[in-house]
């Protein structure tokens, strides 16, 4: 038998060809798909979340843009209307005037109609130097304007429209520092009028007040003899209130506000009172509201800074954007009448008071406060000790007269 070969091509993949190591690599393929799976899938959430970043931080970045936008044109909207406001008004500019003698004082008060409080020129003069037109003197410096005009809010150092105030009906601020104030209606000014307001021992301390009670004529509960026309009350306990009195031209009162007649009668005829309670007493904070935004400089040795005003378009006084929002007046214990520091509330907050203005330096280092006295009550109390000590006289049995002495014999 003859033998035959036939070659045979037989085909062996690269590797070991075992069912065992074929699984071991199929688990290893495996593995490795998943890893890169992972890893492209970690990679593109990684991406996505920083493109969400920057799509998110591009949005807030648009969303500041407009916001910016909206506050840029508001401020634009509000300058405008501040502008539009004050230009109602024409420039006004202001000189100082030194009287050197007597011609000058004539010419003064033959200018700007002295003895005629009803003429515009007497007017405007006065409101200038918060100070009664008789209490100008020789040697006195004034302020005189180069026009006159019948709206004494020509004159005003505060805005004549105050945004802030906008949602308010009514609303009287004080400036301590300008000696005057200004009354506002929903924001829009209605009213500039000049003011005395109290010494440093007595001093009318900023914060926020309001209207209790008005009495056309009041006698000061302190001093019978002082009148104080058109009263209007905007502390309960302190007594501080608008009345008509005499003015010097700087802080004069008893840390009252005292004003012209004429101001004072139209201030008490448009400021609203507080209402009452279930008991019948003055439910505070109800009233017309009142803010005081400074304190007049006593280191001034005469008068105030309106002498140094240019003009009417100087720079306004700034008021709080948010009036309702001013902390309540710290007034301290002194300042209250003895017959009614019984029934204050938050007696600490009056006891501490002082300490507090001075180290936030509203009250200065040279500040002495007066302690309140009550003039008409030791008075009576004079009176009535006197009535009893007079009555007591009458009571006592009358003393005998005493017997002659005996005659003396020689």
């Amino acid at each position: 038998m003859s033998s035959s070969s036939t070659a045979i091509d037989v085909k062996i993949p690269h590797g070991d060809v075992s069912p065992t190591r074929r699984f071991v690599r199929s688990i290893c393929y495996y593995s490795l798909y998943g890893a890169l799976f992972t890893l492209f899938s970690c990679v593109s959430a990684e991406e996505r979340a920083r493109q969400g970043a920057r799509e998110s931080a591009e949005a807030r970045l648009a969303s500041g843009r407009m916001y910016a936008d909206s506050v840029h044109i508001l401020d634009s909207t509000r300058q405008a209307q501040l502008e539009a406001a004050e230009s109602v008004f024409p420039t006004i500019n202001y000189s100082r005037l030194y009287i050197a003698d007597r011609s000058v004082l004539d010419s003064v008060r033959k200018t700007f109609d002295y003895g005629n409080s009803k003429s515009e020129r007497y007017k405007t003069f006065v409101t200038l130097n918060r100070r009664v037109f008789g209490s100008v003197r020789i040697g006195d410096t004034v302020v005189v304007p180069d026009k006159v005009v019948d709206d004494m809010r020509a004159y005003a150092v505060f805005p004549q429209l105050w945004i802030g105030a906008e949602d308010i009906p009514k609303l009287i601020v004080i400036s301590n520092a300008m000696q005057s104030y200004a009354c506002y209606e929903s924001g829009k000014m209605v009213r500039f009028a000049p003011c005395n307001t109290g010494t440093e021992s007595k001093p009318t301390l900023p914060g926020r007040y309001a209207i209790n009670w008005k009495e056309r004529l009041r006698i000061s509960s302190l001093n019978e003899n002082w009148k104080l026309p058109f009263n209007l009350n905007f502390h309960l306990f302190a007594g501080n209130a608008f009345h008509q009195y005499y003015m010097p031209g700087r802080p004069a009162s008893h840390s009252c506000v005292r004003q012209f007649m004429d101001d004072a009668e139209w201030l008490f005829n448009w400021a609203q009172v507080g209402t009452l309670n279930s008991s019948g007493r003055v439910a505070r904070f109800t009233g017309t509201p009142v803010l005081i935004v400074d304190m007049f400089d006593f280191a001034r040795p005469k008068f105030g800074p309106w002498l140094d005003l240019k003009s009417n378009r100087g720079e306004k006084l700034e008021l709080p954007e948010h009036p309702m929002e001013v902390e309540e007046a710290l007034i301290p214990i002194s300042q209250i009448p003895p017959s009614v520091r019984g029934s204050l509330p938050d007696r600490d907050r009056y006891k501490y008071a002082e300490d507090t203005l001075r180290a936030r330096g509203v009250l200065r280092k040279e500040a002495k406060l007066s302690w309140s006295i009550e003039y008409t009550r030791q008075k009576q109390e004079k009176a009535r000790r006197q009535q009893q000590a007079a009555a007591r006289a009458q009571q006592a049995p009358a003393t005998p007269a005493p017997s002659p002495p005996p005659p003396v014999s020689e």
